[in-house]
């Protein structure tokens, strides 16, 4: 399951419309998943792999291991 270690974001769902009528008449259930990686991070001297979303990553809340 798409879930970041971080933040705890997970899946959303909602519905997918259909935009081919005037009204909006059918829809259909859909789930979006989170935009997660797997990354090596450096936890206070040990190197370990979490699963972090994208947002995460670029808003520098671990530090990545090379």
């Amino acid at each position: 399951m798409a879930k970041c270690e971080i933040c705890e974001k997970t899946r959303q769902t909602g519905h997918r419309i259909s935009i081919n009528r005037s009204q909006v008449s059918r829809r259909a259930n859909k789930t979006w998943k989170a935009n997660v990686k797997k990354v090596k991070i450096n936890d206070n001297g040990t190197i370990r792999s979490i699963y972090i979303c994208t947002r995460c990553l670029r808003a520098g809340k671990v530090t990545r291991a090379i």
